[in-house]
């Protein structure tokens, strides 16, 4: 399974900033939040990012895991 993460936080975040949440993808939503979507390695990972946003001072607003079957390839 692979595990999708969604985090939304209070404010626009600079797409700069990519690297500093372990890679996940910023979007900037209409409503002034900004959701980090993206695959995390484990769960230590999730917490690393989620001090990170607290270390920032962001308002954490969501947070959701989306478990997803991975496809497998045949040769």
């Amino acid at each position: 399974m692979t595990e999708v993460y969604h985090i939304r936080v209070q404010g626009h975040l600079d797409a700069d900033w990519s690297e500093e949440f372990e890679g996940l993808t910023i979007i900037h939503q209409s409503d002034g939040t900004s959701l980090l979507s993206g695959v995390l390695a484990d769960q230590s990972v999730l917490h690393a990012v989620l001090l990170k946003v607290r270390d920032l001072g962001l308002p954490l607003l969501s947070l959701s895991r989306i478990e997803r079957e991975e496809s497998s390839h045949s040769p």
